[in-house]
């Protein structure tokens, strides 16, 4: 690709949206959902973790999941958000979980960071899985984002996430210009560009693929409603000022002449998972110099393989 995609969201506007949707627990309908197919597809890779970053962890809905999957990781959360970590850090820092009372065993370390997922400030080389379920979509930088993943990945470790794409949202923004509204939706990045840039950024044998979810109601208002639980507009090129109710009837009308034959009104949410080994071998900026620092006082042992991928008949390159 010829440049990487910044995309027009202001992060600000994120972290107050998700302030306000704090816990995120009514949006685990989506959240949750696709959490379970990345758990589904983890669940063909031949992997181990101990030290797993949740990059844009929320209130810390994955753990338990996670948890279930490698019972003695070491996991931290890191999120932009103060309002969600203080949740996650009420609901389970120095508290057992559900998978550890019935294992009845001491529970494995928990941690939660506030930072940017782009500048984590975790240690270099670090990690052995970076898990990110439906976050990557709200950094303005994505690209930078994956940088940072390569950052702290040890060589050889696992970057798996999830995020929309530009096919989401296809009948909100029919509506939008069918009503005339002066406003615009969140820019989302193919997953074509995706496997781009994480060869780009470092990263080994990217699996892209993407599945359509379609969400049906029986009012427009139930649209609308769901997509304030699910983090809002923070789009920059959004309409600025608090919404009339001409405006917002405008808007209702245009999503109820889209009801379709089964009486229901549609909305597409286009939602591509990734996966990529973190390559020890970077091609460095110019000007740059990285030096790995597994590789620093250490001979290179030749039996040592990467985990491997059990094949799936859905994986696309």
């Amino acid at each position: 690709m010829s440049q990487p995609p910044s995309l027009r969201i202001n992060p600000a506007h994120v972290r107050q949206q998700f302030a306000r949707r704090s816990p995120l627990d009514a949006a685990q309908f989506l959240y949750g959902e696709v959490a379970q197919r990345m758990l589904q597809r983890l669940s063909y890779i031949r992997i181990a973790p101990v030290t797993v970053l949740d990059a844009g962890c929320g209130a810390g809905h994955a753990l338990e999941p996670l948890r279930a999957r490698y019972p003695t990781l070491d996991y931290a959360g890191l999120d932009n958000c103060a309002a969600l970590l203080d949740v996650a850090r009420e609901r389970y820092v120095a508290k057992p979980g559900l998978w550890q009372k019935l294992r009845n065993k001491p529970t494995p370390p928990v941690r939660f960071v506030q930072a940017d997922m782009a500048s984590s400030g975790l240690a270099p080389e670090s990690q052995d899985l970076v898990w990110s379920n439906m976050a990557l979509h709200w950094h303005p930088e994505p690209h930078d984002v994956l940088s940072e993943w390569r950052r702290i990945l040890k060589p050889g470790a696992l970057v798996m996430f999830s995020c929309l794409g530009p096919g989401s949202l296809a009948e909100l923004r029919s509506a939008i210009e069918r009503a005339g509204l002066a406003t615009a939706t969140p820019e989302f990045v193919d997953m074509h560009d995706f496997g781009d840039l994480l060869i780009e950024r470092g990263f080994a044998d990217p699996v892209m693929d993407q599945e359509i979810l379609t969400l049906t109601y029986r009012t427009p208002q139930k649209l609308l409603e769901d997509m304030r639980v699910l983090g809002g507009n923070p789009s920059m090129d959004r309409k600025q000022g608090l919404s009339g109710r001409a405006w917002q009837e405008r808007l209702l009308n245009a999503l109820e002449a889209q009801r379709g034959h089964d009486g229901t009104i549609h909305l597409s949410l286009e939602v591509a998972y990734g996966h990529a080994w973190r390559s020890a071998a970077y091609q460095a900026m110019p000007g740059e110099t990285r030096i790995s620092v597994g590789s620093i006082g250490r001979s290179k042992d030749p039996n040592n393989t990467r985990p491997t991928v059990k094949p799936r008949k859905s994986d696309k390159p």
